[in-house]
């Protein structure tokens, strides 16, 4: 693992809307990711966010930055998931990452269905790069929560799998790691 406990786990928040990013209207996504982290992590942890726009570019272009020079161990994206010509997060997400990890959309759909049912209209997916997992969720507030609440207890394994920082929960969240044989 490349730090420990005590130090800082960078973790990338990225909304992704045209209209936030020209500052028609307030980020809201990006803000629920912080508060839900703050509550849900026992480690310290420093965030380092991004308003864009809904462009393919945009969003690999900051998904790099995250990844291989900000070293976030985790990066989360909020919005461009669904089915509207303008979203292209997970496209984008698909570009730069070298794993694909389908089960956490295939989760977080699955979660969805159970309140909503236009959330098989949602294009949610994860990935790999380098040392970094990036999770793309719908932009809804409320849904970010459940979402995050569905695949978290796996989120801290797969970020040891692949390098990254411990990371530990609380508030009702555990993480599940693999009992040594």
């Amino acid at each position: 693992m490349s730090e420990n406990f005590n130090s800082p786990a960078k973790i990338g928040i990225v909304t992704v809307s045209d209209r936030a990013s020209a500052g028609i209207y307030k980020d809201l996504g990006g803000p629920a990711i912080h508060e839900y982290f703050t509550k849900h992590l026992a480690n310290s942890w420093q965030p380092v966010a991004r308003v864009i726009a809904d462009e393919v570019d945009q969003v690999a272009a900051a998904l790099c930055e995250l990844a291989d020079v900000e070293n976030c161990c985790l990066i989360v994206t909020t919005g461009g998931t669904g089915p509207a010509l303008r979203d292209v997060t997970p496209e984008a997400t698909e570009q730069v990452c070298e794993k694909m990890m389908p089960g956490f959309g295939e989760l977080m759909r699955t979660t969805s269905l159970k309140i909503v049912p236009t959330a098989i209209l949602s294009r949610q997916t994860a990935g790999i790069r380098g040392s970094s997992l990036i999770i793309n969720l719908p932009g809804k507030p409320s849904s970010i929560s459940e979402c995050l609440d569905a695949v978290m207890p796996a989120v801290p394994y797969c970020i040891d799998l692949i390098n990254g920082p411990r990371l530990e929960l609380t508030n009702g969240l555990i993480a599940f790691r693999p009992r040594a044989k």
